[in-house]
């Protein structure tokens, strides 16, 4: 038996391959509201955070409440004129998930995307109803607040250490941290496995299969540490 009830998942960097297209938007957003452009490195920074939050973050002298609005449409606006081809899962991800709801987890998915573009996301991959919960930036505290993860868990009736939160931010595993729940980072995402590694993972993983054969060795006796 795994060890882990419950598995929380980061959905942009994480399960789709989408971080191109939000540096893209991001940077097309900022050309339009006149901000001064910024390297990819920044921008990937970010990911993870709810789009207010890494405004605020990119250009923390944008106070007026008009340009944050007008920088949120034209993300929103480029965005979904890139996603008329939508952007794809990692290699690996559908099978994993539907052998980790066969084999008895919980999924949930914790996201700094919005409600809408999550819904239309689930809804492309016919995943409407497939996760157990999802919680989104705009319906709760944006990550590191561990907020998301305790909704989560009261949601799932599921204790922290039933629980493993799998990420490509650092707010992905802060926020597990500050929730008591232990965390896998994945090195193909929007953040340097350097980065990842600071922030004290179980695992670091370079595919999604990998993280399917951890979970096997994994037992309710214990894990070791294996960020190598």
């Amino acid at each position: 038996m795994s060890r882990y009830e419950l598995l929380i998942f980061d959905w942009d960097g994480t399960l789709m391959d989408s971080i191109g297209r939000i540096v893209e938007s991001i940077s097309v957003a900022a050309a339009r509201c006149g901000l001064p452009p910024l390297d990819e490195a920044a921008i990937k920074g970010i990911i993870g955070l709810g789009l207010p939050e890494a405004i605020a973050v990119l250009y923390p002298h944008v106070t007026d409440a008009r340009t944050a609005e007008a920088f949120r449409r034209a993300y929103a606006d480029h965005y979904l004129m890139l996603e008329a081809e939508p952007s794809k899962l990692y290699p690996g991800v559908a099978l994993a998930l539907q052998q980790f709801r066969d084999q008895g987890h919980l999924l949930a998915v914790a996201t700094g995307k919005g409600r809408r573009g999550l819904d239309r996301v689930l809804d492309g991959q016919g995943w409407s109803d497939f996760f157990d919960v999802t919680r989104c930036a705009d319906e709760t505290a944006s990550k590191p607040d561990p907020l998301m993860i305790h909704e989560i868990l009261a949601q799932c009736r599921v204790s922290p250490e039933r629980a493993l939160m799998v990420g490509d931010s650092v707010f992905d595993l802060e926020m597990a941290r500050r929730a008591g729940v232990d965390s896998v980072a994945v090195s193909y995402g929007a953040q340097p496995i350097e980065v990842l590694r600071a922030c004290s993972p179980l695992m670091a993983i370079n595919c999604f299969s990998e993280l399917a054969d951890w979970l096997r060795s994994a037992s309710t006796a214990g894990v070791v540490a294996n960020v190598g």
